[in-house]
């Protein structure tokens, strides 16, 4: 008969035990040098207090701390309130919880495009946006003005908004946010193009002749929706549409930074 047997732990029990020290550490390490740690002592004497009340079958006193369990939950949360704060801060910046909550981040982004998209084309009012992907947009950037902003519905049709001041360039997104506005790309010069196609629709199709960039192009006379990729341009196409083209495209262009991120590796 081993030891394991004897003792009847698992391998199972080994892991919870182990977990669980590892959570009741870091929680240590996130209140030391604060008065969570005096609480926490304080805490564990009145719950050494209730196990005796329970153990010699004090009714009174058995009652008293009935009534204190039912909101033992939510005094937690307003007494550790700055140590729960930063162990969520702590959790956000780890790398795991990063890479688990990008689509959800992503997604979220892609619903404010099409969404300020189809504002924009209901109301006639013309846009060019760019999402970078893998290839750096750094030299058109600073030619517009910084924002640095989250990507929103709102911000998206303020930029285009007709007395705007930077409605007339091209809106650039890269990591999630909408890095400048009123950015200058460069012009296709493509015999292929429509002789009727405007500047904003030539300059989508330049962006994405030099560099993979995904570009949105909202007319302002016919309020059609157009896409560029790869030096294509697809025109009078619907949100959903739109939503599905996106998609796909940011997919593949995280697909293809992972490939070029192992080969330098492997170099």
């Amino acid at each position: 008969m081993t030891l394991f047997e004897i003792i009847r732990i698992s391998v199972g029990d080994v892991i919870e035990i182990a977990l669980v020290t590892f959570i009741l550490y870091q929680l240590y390490l996130l209140m030391r040098g604060t008065i969570a740690v005096q609480i926490s002592l304080g805490l564990g004497a009145l719950f050494a207090v209730q196990l005796v009340v329970w153990a010699l079958d004090m009714t009174v006193l058995s009652t008293v701390f009935s009534y204190f369990n039912q909101v033992f939950v939510l005094a937690l949360i307003i007494i550790f309130q700055p140590e729960i704060r930063r162990l969520l801060l702590v959790l956000g910046k780890n790398p795991l919880v990063r890479r688990l909550m990008r689509t959800s981040d992503q997604q979220e982004m892609i619903r404010e495009i099409v969404a300020a998209v189809e504002a924009l084309s209901n109301q006639q009012m013309g846009a060019l946006i760019a999402v970078k992907q893998s290839t750096g947009l750094r030299n058109y950037i600073e030619t517009g003005t910084p924002l640095h902003a989250e990507v929103s519905r709102d911000l998206l049709m303020a930029i285009f908004y007709g007395k705007n001041p930077l409605h007339d360039g091209a809106a650039i997104i890269g990591d999630r946010r909408v890095e400048a506005a009123g950015c200058i790309l460069p012009v296709s010069t493509s015999m292929k193009l429509s002789p009727q196609l405007g500047l904003r629709h030539r300059a989508a199709v330049g962006l994405t002749e030099q560099t993979d960039a995904f570009v949105v192009v909202v007319s302002e006379e016919t309020s059609n929706i157009s896409i560029s990729r790869d030096g294509a341009l697809i025109s009078n196409i619907t949100p959903d549409e739109l939503r599905t083209h996106l998609t796909n495209a940011l997919a593949a262009g995280e697909g293809a930074g992972a490939k070029r991120a192992s080969a330098r590796a492997a170099a």
